[in-house]
């Protein structure tokens, strides 16, 4: 996939390394979600025009945890 990168975020969490990188290429905007483990990287595409509800989704889950601990 060629793309731009317009933005990127770094968060540490333990062992993991997650970073949120928003691009665009020729089909739109999308933020590309990785997750490092020493070296072994999943990585999960979100296309931007979803955002608003895989912000809800994550915050609605948020809430849940919150509640439980």
């Amino acid at each position: 996939m060629d793309a731009d990168l317009l933005h990127t975020e770094k968060i540490l969490a333990d062992r993991k390394t997650f970073y949120l990188d928003l691009k665009q290429n020729s089909r739109g905007m999308v933020v590309k979600i990785t997750e490092d483990v020493g070296g072994n990287r999943d990585t999960i595409m979100v296309p931007a025009e979803i955002l608003g509800d895989f912000i809800a989704a994550l915050t609605d889950i948020k809430l849940t945890a919150d509640e439980q601990g």
